[in-house]
């Protein structure tokens, strides 16, 4: 059974009702934070009226808001750069692989793009697309962000010289994974839209992923 989880915290006001009223107040709860095993991190779904995104892991069954989930990248996701151009020139970069026995084996995330729950027959072409709308580490825009397949087959790519590999379609009802590759540590902010058409109206959503990456 898929179920719903969502962050709640205890800030300002209320905590200072609480205060007054002479009852401890409650620390603010930490975002629930995924740091292994399969986590579909665009997961977009259609209520009949309008688009959500949601984190999805698989791994319980439970749904996230985005912003109540922060996706860790340890150190052992560092990987040697397989020489991309697109990847810098670093020695090394954070890698969530695009197959699932290789993330098991480094203990990390196995990243995948959903559109499971959108059923046939809803949107034009049977299709949407999702957006990478921006992409910050440690509060500035960043260029260290990437989505690749294969032998670096580019889906996204954060890098602000260019406005190609910033959206990419997918098909309703289906599950994709490529790899998710970062080349420095930090916290980025990842801003992702999915749209799609709806009886000739565009619908959209977006919404904002923290992703922290460990040295």
């Amino acid at each position: 059974m898929l179920t719903f989880a969502r962050t709640l915290t205890v800030s300002g006001s209320l905590a200072a009702a609480v205060a007054i009223g002479g009852l401890a107040a409650t620390p603010a709860l930490a975002a629930t934070t995924l740091s292994s095993g399969h986590v579909d991190v665009l997961d977009a779904e259609w209520d009949g009226t309008d688009l959500h995104l949601h984190v999805h892991d698989e791994e319980t069954d439970t749904e996230y808001e985005p912003a109540d989930v922060t996706l860790s990248v340890p150190a052992a996701a560092k990987v040697a750069n397989p020489g991309y151009g697109f990847l810098g020139d670093g020695s090394q970069i954070w890698l969530l692989p695009d197959t699932e026995a290789e993330a098991a084996a480094a203990g990390v995330l196995f990243p995948g793009l959903s559109t499971e729950h959108l059923t046939t027959g809803v949107f034009a072409n049977n299709s949407v697309t999702y957006r990478l709308v921006s992409a910050t580490r440690n509060g500035a825009t960043t260029d260290d962000f990437s989505v690749y397949e294969g032998a670096g087959t580019r889906w996204y790519d954060s890098n602000t010289a260019t406005t190609s590999f910033k959206s990419k379609s997918f098909g309703v009802a289906t599950h994709n994974h490529a790899n998710w590759a970062f080349e420095e540590a930090g916290t980025y902010q990842l801003t992702f839209r999915v749209q799609g058409t709806v009886g000739g109206v565009t619908e959209s959503a977006t919404a904002t992923y923290t992703v922290v990456v460990s040295s």
